[in-house]
């Protein structure tokens, strides 16, 4: 039986959403005074996951779950389920600039997301297209490699990705595995994450969000601002069911962004949105299954 609630159930309340009582007193506000009440809009910049768990179909649930309307420009199209990815297709670096140009042209973004972007001449007209129409809350989840070990981003586009992109951040959250291709350093102790953290900040991006779920122990992510740290530990949840759950934090942290959140606080938010998420983990497929973007429906 399907069941549908007009409010997120007490395990998943407003606090844990990241939507406080002064974001829903202004709205109220606006609303009895006449005021036209703008819906915020984000763009995802990424590949299409045809499981639907991962890549843009993950941020745009993401951006729905939280009161977005989400914009998308498919950088790639995967053969991919809960198991593999069999098959990658391309798309065009001129056709990836075009559905920036005609999203970002026509419905503006208060932020926006990067995700996989699979070569050099795709992260070169992303950078290009975002800085042009004056993208400044861009979060770049640097996707290198899928669950199942795919390669999702090329050598080129590393490279491409460092030069051009990550200056155009706002903030940038690697996982450690990412994190180690990005620094070319081995990552084995809490001061080697800081140590990543720092350089990686130095490459451009305003804050670094450093993702510790690859290390062993409870799930410990670092940020960084360049001058102040803050930890966030959440205890680790046992479950294979873990599939987006990387695209779904830097979908959230957006999804916070543009509606007006800080940095810190978008984190903060978006760190609380995506344990929700993988503690409601569907067991769908027959490998990881996908977080769960909205688990007051069930």
């Amino acid at each position: 039986m399907l069941v549908l609630f007009n409010h997120p159930p007490s395990d998943f309340s407003e606090a844990a959403l990241g939507i406080g009582a002064t974001s829903r007193r202004d709205v109220g506000m606006a609303k009895r005074e006449g005021k036209c009440v703008k819906t915020p809009v984000a763009l995802t910049v990424a590949g299409s996951d045809s499981g639907g768990g991962a890549g843009v179909q993950a941020d745009l649930k993401t951006f729905a779950a939280l009161g977005v309307y989400g914009l998308s420009a498919i950088t790639a199209l995967t053969a991919q389920n809960t198991a593999e990815v069999t098959r990658v297709l391309d798309v065009p670096a001129d056709m990836v600039a075009a559905q920036i140009d005609a999203v970002l042209g026509d419905f503006g973004a208060q932020a926006a997301k990067t995700g996989m972007l699979a070569s050099a001449p795709i992260v070169e007209v992303v950078a290009e297209r975002l800085a042009a129409h004056g993208v400044t809350n861009l979060v770049v989840d640097p996707v290198m490699v899928a669950k199942s070990g795919t390669l999702l981003l090329r050598e080129d586009g590393i490279a491409a990705l460092k030069r051009l992109l990550l200056p155009l951040a706002i903030v940038v959250t690697p996982n450690i595995p990412e994190a180690e291709v990005l620094t070319g350093r081995k990552i084995v102790g809490r001061e080697d994450l800081y140590d990543a953290a720092r350089e990686i900040l130095a490459m451009g991006s305003r804050n670094v969000v450093l993702k510790g779920g690859h290390a062993e122990g409870d799930a410990v992510d670092i940020f960084y601002d360049g001058k102040d740290w803050r930890e966030y530990s959440a205890a680790r949840l046992l479950t294979p069911h873990t599939h987006g759950t990387g695209c779904t934090f830097s979908a959230a942290i957006a999804a916070f962004l543009a509606r007006g959140y800080g940095v810190e606080e978008a984190v903060t938010a978006a760190k609380g949105f995506i344990t929700n998420a993988i503690r409601h983990g569907l067991p769908l497929g027959h490998g990881h299954g996908p977080v769960n973007q909205f688990p007051w429906v069930s």
